[in-house]
């Protein structure tokens, strides 16, 4: 296992440059962000260099894939969003799907997004870039999403069938929706790319809250899964002191 820092969440309010140094000094191996649009890419791309940490991952367009009429849209965005993980020399990309549509059965909205990214494994294919498909919890942060089970989520990457296309398995959203951590990621770890991780109750540091993280990382490892375990939390403490204790979990 791999560790990599959001430093949207972590580092909030940082430069670019000073949060890559931290997690470097600290001793993590990446790091990642949420959208690139809007972004100084130059500056990222500079500071990921000087560094000489890994990119793990970042999002693609949020565009809705259990809405047909938008399938689209989604594609070109991503294709849009490989040029620029090209660019920053990084291999996964990070997707939500999208809220559920009023007035239309989750039967079709999940064909929907089945079709959707079974339009996308080509592309994903040929560029050797991976989706990263994420549950979110609808009880806390994200009411209305459509995909919140990772059983569901696992089913779809199945019917999918691309090794270019799996689960962005967050321990805090399904610590909410579902519990029973462990059996879920170890049953499925062929089906998960990446890893989020955060404190529940709150989404603070991953020493505060119901979740036993040595025991859960300790799984993982046993699972023999070699991405990343990424670190997407809203620090109460100062940013480098939680981060040192989260690498204290691997030591």
């Amino acid at each position: 296992m791999k560790l990599s820092v959001c430093i949207e969440a972590v580092f909030r309010g940082w430069q670019v440059s000073e949060s890559l140094k931290a997690i470097k000094e600290a001793g993590a191996d990446a790091f990642e962000f949420w959208g690139w649009w809007g972004k100084d890419l130059d500056e990222i791309k500079r500071a990921k260099e000087e560094s000489g940490l890994e990119l793990s991952a970042f999002c693609t367009r949020m565009i809705s894939l259990v809405d047909s009429t938008l399938r689209e849209d989604y594609i070109k965005g991503l294709k849009e969003t490989i040029q620029v993980a090209k660019d920053l020399g990084c291999k996964n990309l990070i997707s939500q799907v999208g809220n559920e549509i009023s007035g239309v059965s989750r039967e079709e909205q999940r064909n929907s997004l089945v079709e959707g990214l079974k339009a996308c494994r080509p592309i994903l294919e040929d560029e050797g870039i991976t989706l990263l498909v994420e549950p979110l919890n609808t009880l806390v942060d994200h009411k209305g999403y459509y995909l919140y089970s990772s059983a569901e989520a696992f089913e779809i990457i199945d019917e999918v069938d691309s090794p270019n296309i799996k689960v962005l398995f967050d321990i805090y959203h399904q610590q909410i929706m579902e519990g029973n951590l462990i059996a879920n990621i170890t049953g499925n770890i062929d089906k998960i790319g990446h890893f989020h991780a955060a404190g529940n109750p709150g989404r603070h540091e991953l020493t505060i809250g119901e979740i036993n993280y040595p025991n859960v990382f300790k799984a993982i490892s046993e699972s023999g899964y070699k991405g990343y375990i990424g670190l997407e939390y809203s620090p109460l403490e100062e940013p480098v002191k939680g981060l040192l204790e989260v690498i204290g979990f691997f030591e």
